[in-house]
């Protein structure tokens, strides 16, 4: 089992970081002295888990993190500064700073460093999330010590229950558009107009209109969803959007 470091200091240490094609060293204390910081850490960049959940939902609920007193979201795994840059434009994750603890040193003084020979990998941190306050680790989340690559309780949304359980939340948006479609770019317009952030699925040979009317029933788009609930076409996303401004100015 993994000892809890709750209420302890976190590791003193040096980071070895890329900036403007050079070297830079990076003191842990500068990171978290006077300061709220989220962690994370995970086994390797790249990865499957780390790259299609863990990094990206941190990215998403940024901004909500920092709306509840966090200063910096940080991503700590054991890979060296190139690779640590290239995956954070790659995940296109502006929202996060990526720490290489290169030589594992962080990890290492966290008592999360394991054995991943069995993978090629070789030690790597085991994941886990965790809740600084000026320096002292006032919470984490560290997944069950089984066999894999748990992914239960160190998530970006589990943090956020911790630290504002009534935390609002962004919504899911995807809208389906066509290209050269005049209602999709205005209801991308509004959406954008109003700060709403979106992903868009633009019907090609692969994303067919199928896809659409498979999901509500008609060929016509734009059709937006929020939530895993329909909105529907430009007037009913200016007509939602209307309603939400008005719940807000009430």
């Amino acid at each position: 089992m993994f000892d809890s470091r709750e209420g302890q200091r976190t590791p003193n240490v040096i980071f070895k970081t890329r900036h403007n094609n050079d070297w830079a060293d990076m003191n842990s204390d500068d990171i978290f002295t006077g300061r709220n910081v989220v962690v994370f850490s995970l086994p390797g960049a790249f990865t499957p888990t780390c790259s299609s959940t863990h990094v990206p939902r941190f990215n998403e609920l940024a901004d909500a993190l920092r709306a509840n007193g966090i200063d910096e979201i940080v991503c700590v795994s054991v890979n060296d500064a190139f690779v640590m840059n290239e995956w954070r434009k790659n995940q296109n994750a502006e929202n996060i700073t990526f720490i290489p603890d290169g030589n594992g040193e962080f990890t290492e003084a966290m008592g999360m460093l394991v054995d991943k020979n069995d993978l090629g990998f070789g030690k790597r941190s085991w994941r886990y999330s965790m809740l600084v306050r000026d320096g002292v680790i006032e919470k984490m989340f560290v997944e069950p010590q089984v066999p894999g690559d748990p992914f239960e309780v160190s998530d970006a949304d589990t943090m956020l229950d911790y630290i504002n359980p009534q935390a609002v939340k962004p919504d899911d948006i995807v809208i389906f558009t066509k290209p050269g479609c005049p209602f999709c770019a205005r209801a991308k317009g509004m959406l954008n107009d109003y700060g709403y952030t979106f992903e868009e699925i633009t019907l090609n040979r692969e994303v067919t209109v199928r896809a659409v009317r498979a999901a509500v029933g008609h060929d016509t788009v734009p059709q937006m969803f929020v939530n895993g609930e329909l909105v529907g076409d430009s007037d009913a996303i200016a007509a939602w959007i209307e309603g939400r401004a008005q719940r807000k100015a009430a």
